[in-house]
């Protein structure tokens, strides 16, 4: 098959819709697969090279921290995308690349479809003063992307009931996104645990991921000071740092904290290697990809109730949910650690198993043909449509 995924995203940016799209296309590519990938460059001026086309785009980040804007003007790797005639499109992003799939899709009469990674009503606080109007604003919205498309993907059961609480119309399925899972097998490194300095002999508690108000990472902070014995390690960055610096030094964490920053994503499972558990206090997430990354890793989760997190745990098996700082604290401060944690990090590592890189190629792939076999023409049959794009 010919595939086009489109994305708003795309490497070096380290974010969920990315880490996704990259895995899926190397799957769909080892089956086989020509695959192209349209998102947006880093700049005003547009590229092209390995398959990946960059469209020019403005900084968006009034909006929202680190986004882009496709440029207005028409651009001729569109018309080339068009051209290749793809057999499905396959939308990553609501905004700037969607218009772009779409309008391809149809010119190559083409199924197509969208995957909805993020949960926008827990983002209000970018868009709208009130929360209430922010959701009506992000169904509204979601209906009107979703229901261009011949089918969406759920990464979660916890998004396709999102979805259909929003009115959804179109066929909802759920596909978790899959990763390179033995990429997490790494030893522990001693020098980056003298680096970071690190106890040897205390509990270090993991948070990997973007600084930015909807994570919650504040509520981590609060609860440190009742966990006896630990370290909470921040590995990431983003336009929450100054005040969770800030906080820590209230606190009194400066030597039971550590921000390292960004970090290139080739040494994450260095870090993952160093903890005794992951945590987080989101419940934003469409699926946690950072939660499953951890599980890889041998490390149990410690994160807050919600069900992307209960859909990954079982009771007492692979780590715990909790409901406040209090609770968290309790749970911290009973951590296993050592030889008394491997049967916790074995069952973590098998949590793992089913969001592997090949199970979401055999979900993705079997959609995709039978998007393609359903699309419906003017004949009853799957055909080729060549049309005005703009």
């Amino acid at each position: 098959m010919k595939i086009l995924l489109t994305t708003d995203t795309w490497a070096p940016t380290v974010n969920g819709v990315v880490t996704s799209t990259m895995a899926l296309r190397a799957e769909l590519q080892a089956r086989g697969h020509e695959v192209r990938v349209l998102t947006l460059a880093g700049s005003s001026h547009t590229y092209a090279r390995d398959g990946v086309i960059g469209l020019g785009s403005l900084d968006a980040g009034l909006i929202y921290p680190g986004a882009r804007l496709r440029t207005p003007a028409l651009n001729g790797a569109l018309y080339e995308l068009a051209a290749w005639q793809p057999d499905v499109v396959h939308s990553q992003c609501e905004f700037s690349t969607f218009a772009p799939a779409r309008q391809i899709a149809k010119a190559a009469g083409a199924p197509l479809l969208h995957t909805y990674h993020t949960v926008y009503e827990d983002y209000t606080h970018y868009f709208s003063p009130s929360r209430r109007m922010g959701r009506q604003l992000a169904a509204l919205f979601t209906r009107s992307i979703c229901d261009a498309c011949d089918a969406v993907i759920a990464p979660t059961p916890k998004i396709q009931w999102l979805l259909h609480g929003y009115g959804v119309h179109r066929p909802v399925y759920v596909i978790p996104t899959g990763l390179d899972l033995e990429r997490f097998s790494v030893a522990p490194d001693p020098a980056l645990r003298t680096a970071l300095d690190l106890p040897q002999d205390a509990p270090v508690l993991l948070y990997l991921g973007r600084l930015a108000k909807e994570k919650n990472i504040h509520e981590l902070l609060e609860a440190m000071p009742r966990i006896p014995r630990g370290v909470l390690l921040i590995v990431g960055d983003g336009p929450e740092r100054p005040a969770l610096e800030s906080q820590a030094r209230e606190l009194g964490l400066g030597d039971r904290v550590r921000f390292t920053g960004m970090v290139d994503p080739a040494d994450v499972p260095r870090y993952y290697a160093l903890a005794d558990a992951f945590v987080s206090a989101s419940t934003s997430e469409a699926q946690g990809l950072t939660y499953v990354e951890a599980l890889a890793a041998g490390l149990p989760l410690l994160c807050r109730d919600d069900p992307c997190v209960r859909s990954l745990l079982a009771s007492g098996q692979r780590g715990w949910v909790w409901r406040s700082a209090g609770e968290f604290a309790a749970l911290a401060s009973n951590l296993p650690v050592g030889a008394a944690a491997a049967p916790l990090r074995e069952a973590a590592r098998q949590g793992a198993l089913p969001y592997g890189r090949q199970a979401f190629g055999d979900s993705v792939e079997t959609l995709y043909r039978r998007t393609i076999l359903e699309k419906p023409s003017a004949n009853g049959l799957t055909h080729k449509r060549k049309v005005i794009l703009w």
